[in-house]
């Protein structure tokens, strides 16, 4: 499977600075999040017959030269069904077709993915999957309040992991040499993020904000809003099972 990365240079929170756009496939070739127009992925696109331009989810970081190129390649954008509002906000496009779990164009078929964002997917190439912001080389990704949903993202990352796929294509960063255990140390660390959660709740922090100052051994102050919305979702999460409650503005956990 011909996959083609290209990073651009885009305002983002991730460190690495860039969001890869991917070109999969030839005559017909889909193009993944690009980002932003660049000569590199003029020249990626070039001659290879883009038919279909398509995104992971519709953050900013993802989206912003899908009008551009839709227009340049007279390609087809997909939105995720029920979803098309949320792209045609932040494209400035219309969809002129949907997707579903399990939809195929040229090489590609859709997984749903949802958990950093409401219409966050992943593509399947032969082996390969193009995984967006689902999965990273190193670091972590952020799944806050109100948009992300750990529970869902949990789900995302278990279904990967079982998928076995022989190589990941994240949204930032290099190549997944190591998918499964990648998914694995993804799903480690938010598990540790949860318990370092639950034990500021024992010990009597009831508010985000002081949760977020017990759950967190590192300096986060460059980050603060990331990290509160990262508590905050995993708050939600935990509520949701009934591990803790809200009670009065309050967070305390149940007996």
């Amino acid at each position: 499977m011909n996959v083609t990365r290209v990073p651009v240079d885009v305002a983002t929170r991730a460190p690495t600075g860039s969001t890869n756009a991917y070109v999969v496939g030839e005559d017909p070739a889909v193009l993944v999040d690009p980002a932003a127009r660049t000569d590199a992925l003029d020249d990626a696109v070039a001659d290879r017959g883009v038919e279909h331009v398509v995104v992971t989810h519709t953050h900013p970081d993802h989206v912003g030269a899908v009008a551009h190129y839709a227009d340049a390649l007279d390609a087809t954008t997909h939105a995720r069904y029920g979803r098309t509002d949320l792209f045609a906000d932040a494209t400035g496009v219309h969809p002129d077709e949907t997707f579903r779990e399990g939809t195929t164009f040229a090489d590609l078929t859709v997984v749903d993915t949802p958990g950093h964002a409401v219409d966050h997917v992943a593509f399947r190439a032969g082996d390969a999957v193009l995984c967006g912001d689902l999965a990273v080389a190193a670091g972590s990704v952020v799944v806050g309040h109100p948009e992300g949903d750990l529970r869902a993202y949990l789900t995302a990352l278990r279904r990967l992991h079982a998928m076995d796929p022989g190589v990941l294509h994240p949204g930032h960063g290099p190549t997944v040499e190591q998918p499964r255990e990648t998914c694995e140390r993804l799903l480690a660390h938010r598990l540790d993020r949860e318990r370092t959660v639950l034990d500021a709740v024992a010990d009597g922090a009831d508010t985000i904000s002081a949760i977020t100052d017990a759950a967190y051994e590192k300096d986060v102050s460059d980050v603060r809003d990331l990290a509160e919305a990262t508590v905050h979702a995993h708050v939600q999460k935990l509520v949701h099972e009934g591990r803790v409650r809200w009670e009065r503005g309050r967070i305390h956990a149940t007996s």
